[in-house]
């Protein structure tokens, strides 16, 4: 008579063969090479086939018995654990009666083993709770309401200034950057000083003050002093204005849709020279005394804005740069480039300038942004995902965003940390930094882009009536759209 098994444990796995097995009705001149064979195989060939069987054999028997024993390892610790649970007189792990109120204190590796057990609870848990479907009761209203004319090219980027009146300014391929008031949709004024693209524009944190970086290899500073006109009614809403309005429209040699022209500045007050490519983009770091540019030429640098000379040159990166931005509040640069990665440049200390690398991305690194509110970094490829990265943990992402195409200059709301992303295939889309989807931009009735969304930028949160969100494109369309959240009753 066998002997019987302890509960909880099985008995050991059946050895498992794929080996050289014939069924007697099987007739095998024609698998073993013999005379008269049929087969196409030559008889190294197929000795070489049955090898490499063998091989493939073993190795699954390997990972079953490894699995097999770590299966009854895992049973083994739940017993125990459950044992030790049961101290007032429930039946313990040897089948009898525990004492009331009597617990042995555990060993340490029972403590290991209760450690792992509530790790991998926790784990498991989080992973079944990415599957749930997002709280419904609060949902994004998103409506266009301003189209901003007046460009002749595609549009790199727009940005808002966080001070002084509602203004934006965009930079364009026509070799132009512009600043337009949000509230009426005119351009107020027109920079005429670079000779080549204007591939990024920033406003400066507490002054009227511009950098632009161009396709030229220069970056320039330049004043923002623009009047903001009075508001005119203008005939039918804005959307139904922007309905009517074609892009071939360019508004008949005026650049504003009621007539007027806007102000031409020709100079700029500060130039920066010294890269040997094209700028790829520009920021102002941290109080505005400096500028940190990035460039076709593999670097970046920090410039002294009242000196205009070097501060740092950053060097690292094996291709191009494809965008650069700061910290609002703390000294930290990030840098991306075609070489897949991104670099996280700080000067928090000043006597030890240390750099992080983030290689989570397989293609294009097209930008990056901070949260202002957490220690959070957001990347966007060309590998189509997002990935939301803590500046404390950086080797691998907290939360990676899968989506259908390429992405381009996103941007992170200051307040609710929404991730705005543009793509290439036109849309928009909506992310919370823990990766739900919340809202995809209307593309309906020609409200969206024609052509590739180039770049985002968030405006006033707090703004209920006006545009908080602005995007622009390869379609030489500026769009301000107001984005809501509203909370629906239960």
């Amino acid at each position: 008579m066998s002997k019987p098994q302890p509960s909880g444990q099985k008995g050991k796995p059946k050895r498992l063969s794929i080996r050289r097995t014939r069924s007697p009705n099987i007739d095998t001149s024609r698998h073993d090479g013999g005379e008269g064979t049929d087969t196409a195989l030559p008889p190294a060939a197929r000795e070489r086939l049955w090898n490499l069987f063998e091989q493939i054999e073993r190795e699954f028997e390997n990972v079953y018995i490894e699995n097999f024993t770590l299966r009854e390892k895992v049973e083994k610790l739940e017993m125990i654990i459950n044992g030790e649970k049961n101290i007032d007189g429930d039946v313990s792990s040897d089948g009898g009666l525990a004492k009331p109120g009597y617990s042995k204190k555990p060993s340490a590796s029972q403590l290991m083993s209760q450690k792992l057990k509530t790790t991998y609870k926790a784990s498991t848990s989080k992973i079944v709770s990415s599957f749930k479907i997002p709280n419904q009761a609060t949902s994004i209203e998103c409506h266009r309401l301003r189209n901003y004319v007046g460009h002749r090219d595609g549009v790199w980027e727009v940005t808002y200034a966080r001070y002084g009146p509602a203004i934006i300014a965009t930079a364009s391929a026509d070799r132009l950057a512009r600043i337009w008031d949000v509230e009426t949709g005119q351009c107020l004024l027109k920079y005429l000083g670079h000779i080549g693209s204007v591939n990024s524009v920033r406003f400066h944190p507490t002054e009227p003050l511009i950098c632009t970086a161009s396709g030229d290899g220069t970056c320039h500073v330049w004043r923002t002093a623009v009047s903001i006109p009075e508001p005119r009614s203008l005939p039918g809403s804005a959307d139904e204005a922007d309905a009517g309005q074609s892009d071939q429209d360019e508004l008949d040699g005026f650049d504003n849709q009621d007539g007027s022209t806007p102000s031409v500045l020709k100079a700029a007050t500060l130039e920066l020279k010294g890269h040997e490519g094209s700028l790829s983009a520009a920021d102002w770091f941290t109080t505005g005394k400096q500028i940190v540019t990035a460039s076709w030429d593999r670097t970046a640098k920090l410039w002294d804005v009242e000196t205009a000379e070097q501060a740092h040159t950053l060097t690292g990166h094996d291709q191009e740069l494809t965008h650069t931005c700061t910290h609002p509040t703390q000294q930290l640069i990030v840098t991306s480039s075609t070489d897949t990665t991104f670099r996280l440049w700080d000067f928090r200390t000043p006597s030890i300038h240390s750099v992080n690398v983030f290689q989570g991305h397989s293609e294009t690194v097209r930008s990056t942004a901070f949260s202002t509110t957490k220690d959070i970094v957001v990347s966007g490829s060309d590998d189509r995902t997002v990935k939301v990265w803590d500046l404390k943990n950086m080797r691998s992402p907290l939360t990676t965003i899968n989506i259908d195409a390429a992405v381009n200059r996103l941007s992170v709301s200051p307040i609710n940390n929404v991730i705005a992303i543009p793509h290439d295939n036109r849309h928009i889309r909506l992310f919370d930094l823990n990766g739900v989807r919340l809202a995809r931009l209307p593309r309906r009735n020609g409200q969206g882009h024609q052509r590739m969304v180039c770049c985002t930028a968030w405006g006033d949160e707090n703004a209920t009536k006006g545009c908080n969100l602005f995007s622009c494109g390869f379609d030489r369309r500026v769009l301000g759209w107001q984005v809501i959240a509203t909370k629906e009753e239960k």
